[in-house]
């Protein structure tokens, strides 16, 4: 098995589903085929803004885009058609346990979409439900021996949320427990779950705020041999200004190559679409902007 990718990677993420439905279009539930159509569109203008910088020379071996199959069949099938690297989830959006989306036809969805990484969001805490942790662990081995019996990319994002004992053990304040707490609980989650047979190419991880963290994190994304995989920072939807000091923590560091960025890039361009507030154009160009300035700030780190 080919474990790993060591290229820079530069992923525009917008594969949400239920929740950018209801925040940005007040849609709960199966949206109609109209809503539908506007959601689709807006994703379109996202993907426009990466068309753009490449126009505008982000290198195209190192640009990514990851949308959902939902919304963003139309945009998956043009990136695979343009030749871009993309990536698509897997799971079931909103859940708060992993579960694929579209059961036991999980397979059949990726190869006919054929993206360069099937992707999954997972929230883990070592420290959580055992059994929660291990229906879900079953589940990804299940999936990480699919993709690679089969030569495919598998992109793991990693999400660790604090128990509530371990946020009482920092007087409640989440900053302390993202800083102090959570790192090890990731390295841990990361050894846990390469431990049970899951095996992600790259891992998607919540921003780091010391680089030492960093370091460690990554160590043990490469352990036992595993000397290719990869590492990319994930933006939380926080202030640019977080997440500029997120990627200066990874760049550098062995094992990380860049980053996965959602919604600090094109939320409020395109919010000023969907309001009317903003040519479509000029939310797309803006949505270019932003994106080029994160991979500008993660290259000078």
């Amino acid at each position: 098995m080919d474990l790993g990718y060591d290229k820079p990677l530069y992923i525009l993420a917008f594969d949400h589903r239920g929740s950018f439905q209801k925040k940005f279009f007040g849609v709960t539930g199966r949206p109609t085929p109209e809503e539908a159509a506007r959601i689709s569109d807006a994703k379109t203008v996202i993907f426009e803004g990466l068309l753009h910088a490449l126009d505008e020379g982000v290198p195209r071996e190192a640009a990514g885009a990851l949308v959902d199959e939902q919304f963003g069949a139309d945009i998956a099938r043009k990136a695979k058609a343009d030749g871009l690297t993309f990536a698509m989830p897997v799971e079931k959006s909103g859940q708060d346990e992993f579960d694929f989306e579209y059961g036991e036809d999980f397979g059949a969805h990726i190869e006919d979409f054929d993206p360069s990484f099937a992707k999954v969001l997972v929230r883990y805490n070592p420290g959580g439900d055992a059994e929660l942790n291990a229906r879900q662990t079953d589940r990804l081995r299940r999936l990480s021996d699919w993709l690679h019996q089969r030569g495919r990319k598998f992109l793991f994002e990693l999400l660790v949320p604090p128990e509530p004992s371990q946020l009482e053990a920092v007087g409640g304040d989440a900053a302390t427990y993202d800083t102090e707490v959570r790192p090890g609980l990731m390295r841990d989650a990361i050894a846990e779950l390469q431990q049970a047979g899951v095996e992600p190419d790259i891992w998607k991880i919540e921003g780091i705020d010391r680089r030492e963290d960093c370091e460690a994190i990554a160590e043990q994304t490469r352990a036992g041999g595993r000397d290719r995989v990869a590492c990319v920072v994930l933006g939380r939807a926080a202030p640019d200004e977080q997440v500029d000091h997120w990627l200066r923590m990874g760049r550098g560091v062995p094992g990380y190559i860049g980053f996965a960025i959602g919604r600090s890039i094109w939320w409020d361009p395109l919010k000023a679409y969907v309001d009317g507030k903003a040519k479509r154009d000029d939310a797309a160009k803006q949505i270019s902007a932003n994106y080029r300035r994160f991979i500008e700030v993660y290259e000078k780190g």
